[in-house]
């Protein structure tokens, strides 16, 4: 399901979002946080590779931090999370979804966990494996 059809306050639906790039109001410069959960996420070859779960934010900040990413591993028995930095995903407007540039094979070898077993996410050096795997860069 995409950001504009979790839109229950409307902001999406304004004459200005007809075009794909949206250039005017909240999105995609600015954009719900509760719109983005369930968001489905691509790499760049349009392999499923998920959807989004939750975001993380860093209070002190604002700043968004990860997005929490489902993947259903065989045959959708299993679903592991993994969070991604956030600047490591890109929105495409037209195709209504988040893309992150990896393969599926090095997803399934990314830091991942369960649902009842979330890493302690200050731990400095669980922050730079997770980075170092998307590589991205610490902030």
């Amino acid at each position: 399901m995409s950001y504009q059809e979790r839109d229950i306050y409307g902001m999406y639906k304004s004459p200005q979002f007809a075009t794909p790039l949206m250039a005017n109001g909240p999105g995609p410069y600015l954009m719900g946080a509760e719109t983005l959960i369930g968001n489905n996420v691509v790499n760049k070859a349009g392999q499923s590779l998920g959807d989004i779960k939750e975001i993380m934010l860093e209070v002190g900040t604002g700043r968004v931090a990860y997005a929490v990413l489902s993947f259903s591993t065989y045959l959708g028995l299993s679903e592991k999370l993994f969070a991604v930095p956030w600047r490591s995903l890109t929105l495409d407007t037209v195709q209504q979804c988040f893309v992150l540039d990896v393969d599926v094979e090095r997803l399934k070898t990314a830091p991942g966990f369960d649902k009842g077993h979330w890493p302690n996410m200050q731990d400095v050096d669980w922050e730079r494996s997770v980075h170092s795997h998307y590589g991205s860069k610490l902030s």
